[in-house]
């Protein structure tokens, strides 16, 4: 097996147990180790690191795989990983739901892997070279661990290029249909595996829907960013007077028609309009209309830290927007999902939103992603999802 040497000091993060290796940190690599291959990682001073998955074209140029000197990366390897992500969500999510995360990546001790399971099906991204050179061995391991759920790929995403990966969708396992009905704390919602965001659905805001809801009743309610309409959903299951949901996607649009209907909702209590939400809350400001209850779940905004000054002025826009189109004791529940934007930060921005707003706001509530999205203690990237419920003062 090849082997990597870190530079003197570049150890420190691998003895916190940190997952990733960054190219600057090797000092010298013995062996030619192809892309996905496991290295062995040794200190500056010659003491044995780590196991990780070598990834010639990409600026994390290794991902650790185990601490344990003694554990092979093999098939008993990934089903241990899978049983013991898959008690802890047992244990959490119990009968809420019947979709969830399995794995979340290096939270999980598999770098770069995205696992989400919907109802009976499978739906991965395999998002790093030592996922894509194990993923037959994973599959196989989902066979095991999950015996007669198919499983779909959908490694579709940009982030792959970095690895050196090209996009790739399609059946690893089985075959089901590509559009699955799931529960979730009692009400009935549609994915779409194939062709919806990300694996089908955003299940990180499983938690923050259930959240938003209590401050959804008897209330007029204005859900922008809203794809399928879900935070909609619990706000007519909640007794919402009314929901309007704001999106660029017909097809998501129709979708949460769909899912109301299923759901047994009358449709004049819901209206979805497909516009850019930006220009909608200028729109509705012009014409003094006002809401009690605004959700505010963009898409990232930042993609990189030179897109960060940028998303912050896009955050800052729409939290202003949506303060003045509050009535007063009107809530804001705002979220933003871009993991190079801090707690701080995003909460400085809201803050700063409010002072060019004009008016006088409280934080009573603040939340993360749900509890299935699990943040490590030696991995804090893995906290991504920050929300704020905000209350207009009176």
């Amino acid at each position: 097996m090849a082997q990597i040497t870190l530079a003197k000091g570049r150890e420190k993060s691998l003895l916190r147990r940190h997952p990733w290796i960054f190219s600057r940190a090797i000092a010298n690599i013995d062996g030619q180790p192809k892309s996905g291959d496991t290295v062995d990682v040794f200190s500056a001073k010659g003491d044995w690191l780590a196991t990780a998955a070598y990834s010639p074209q990409s600026q994390i140029r290794a991902r650790v795989w185990s601490f344990n000197r003694d554990e092979s990366i093999d098939l008993a390897f990934f089903v241990s990983k899978l049983n013991k992500a898959l008690a802890m969500r047992q244990e959490l999510l119990v009968p809420s739901t019947n979709a969830f995360r399995l794995i979340a990546g290096e939270a999980d001790g598999i770098p770069g892997l995205t696992l989400d399971v919907y109802n009976n099906v499978i739906v991965g991204q395999f998002l790093s070279a030592g996922v894509e050179a194990h993923k037959q061995t994973i599959v196989k391991a989902l066979n095991q661990v999950f015996s007669d759920y198919p499983v779909y790929e959908r490694s579709d995403v940009a982030v792959r290029k970095k690895e050196g990966l090209s996009q790739t969708t399609g059946w690893l396992s089985g075959q089901a249909d590509s559009k699955i009905w799931i529960n979730e704390n009692g009400l009935k919602i549609l994915v779409d595996i194939e062709q919806g965001h990300k694996t089908g659905f955003y299940l990180d805001q499983r938690d923050n829907r259930q959240i938003a809801a209590k401050y959804c009743k008897n209330k007029q309610v204005l859900n922008c960013f809203s794809y399928t309409g879900t935070f909609g959903l619990y706000a007519l299951k909640a007794g919402a007077d009314k929901v309007i949901n704001v999106d660029v996607s017909d097809k998501a649009l129709a979708t949460a028609s769909l899912q109301y209907q299923e759901n047994g909702f009358d449709d004049k209590n819901y209206q979805q309009i497909n516009a850019d939400v930006f220009k909608l809350l200028r729109q509705y400001k012009e014409q003094d209309i006002q809401f009690d209850t605004i959700v505010l779940d963009p898409p990232k905004f930042a993609e990189n830290k030179g897109q960060v000054i940028r998303a912050c002025r896009g955050y800052k826009d729409i939290n202003m927007l949506a303060l003045q189109l509050l009535r007063p004791g009107g809530t804001l529940l705002t979220f933003s999902c871009s993991g190079l934007v801090d707690a701080d930060l995003f909460q400085k921005v809201v803050a700063d939103a409010a002072v060019d707003a004009g008016v006088q706001a409280q934080i009573v509530e603040k939340l993360t992603q749900a509890k299935d999205h699990p943040i490590s203690l030696n991995y804090p990237e893995a906290f991504y999802l920050k929300g704020l419920v905000v209350k207009k003062s009176i």
